[in-house]
């Protein structure tokens, strides 16, 4: 085998793929993590992680860091390149070409997240950096006291405006629908702090800007139909994620976009596997991508010892 050739190769290194490389490498397979930046994945712009079974309230880059050490430990390697494309080659095994050459192993995990998906209104793109963000914890201290949209129902939205709630006391949560997708204790406790307010039912139509910032947002009440325009200085949008599937184009994806997978995190392609936000999951949190990437790199040793016809 040589120093190109895994046994299984991990193309993301969010928490799935950092459990799948801990539980593989230490089964004592080759096993390597094709990672763009930083491994971590989202958990890195997280400020706090409170629902992770046994730890309390940690900071996202903690454990992000804590998974990394722990699968290196193990003898996992990390290598940073930018994944290009994943081939599936006559044999069956898989190659996985690079800005850092090519690759090769019998099994691959794709790890490869997803992206926020954008409003997709005017001013939006021309205000990004200037008070349109996606991350509260990287942008939110340049707003502290100041008065801040938050767009999105889901857990994501919710937790993110909570967070902001430490920086302001003029926080307004922005949702499409009459209720939240989040889940009811992470919207109790955003209201707990009764520093922030709600427009539900409302569609943003526009954000505006003043001297190169955001100075407003104009809404649509569904409700009423009425149109109207409120100051704000910054905007936070969090509506959903975009599943990053770009480098395996030859998958079977579900109508929203993400790979499918069956309960062993098997797709429609023989040795090839998904974990993690990339898949069609009806949960997307730490512990559940945790816990693919663990029954990915199982599962993915099995399929390795079938092919080569070898029992340990």
């Amino acid at each position: 085998m040589s120093d190109r050739d895994y046994d299984i190769l991990i193309v993301g290194g969010g928490p799935g793929g950092l459990a799948c490389g801990q539980y593989s490498a230490r089964a004592g397979r080759k096993t390597a993590i094709i990672e763009e930046m930083a491994c971590g994945g989202q958990t890195v712009i997280i400020d706090e992680i409170e629902n992770y079974p046994g730890l309390g309230t940690v900071s996202g880059y903690s454990i992000g860091s804590a998974f990394e050490e722990q699968a290196v430990t193990f003898g996992c390697e990390i290598i940073y390149a930018t994944v290009d494309l994943v081939e599936k080659n006559e044999d069956g095994s898989f190659t996985v070409k690079t800005s850092d050459g090519d690759y090769h192993a019998p099994a691959v995990v794709i790890s490869t997240g997803a992206k926020h998906r954008n409003l997709g209104v005017p001013g939006e793109e021309e205000l990004r950096g200037h008070g349109v963000s996606y991350c509260a914890t990287c942008d939110g201290p340049f707003f502290k006291n100041k008065k801040i949209l938050v767009c999105g129902g889901g857990d994501s939205a919710v937790q993110e405006a909570n967070y902001l709630t430490k920086l302001s006391d003029k926080i307004t949560v922005c949702h499409r629908r009459d209720r939240f997708r989040a889940q009811s204790a992470v919207v109790k406790a955003l209201e707990d702090t009764g520093k922030a307010s709600f427009k539900m039912n409302h569609n943003v139509l526009s954000i505006n800007g003043k001297d190169n910032k955001v100075s407003s947002v104009t809404f649509l009440d569904k409700s009423t139909g009425k149109e109207y325009t409120e100051d704000f200085d910054a905007v936070f949008v969090f509506v959903g994620n975009i599943p990053q599937t770009q480098v395996v184009p030859f998958v079977e994806l579900d109508e929203n976009g993400y790979i499918k997978t069956d309960n062993c995190m098997r797709t429609s392609v023989k040795g090839l596997f998904a974990v993690g936000d990339v898949r069609n999951t009806p949960f997307r949190q730490v512990v559940t991508a945790a816990s693919d990437g663990a029954v990915a790199a199982h599962i993915a040793s099995e399929y390795i010892d079938e092919i080569r016809k070898t029992v340990y």
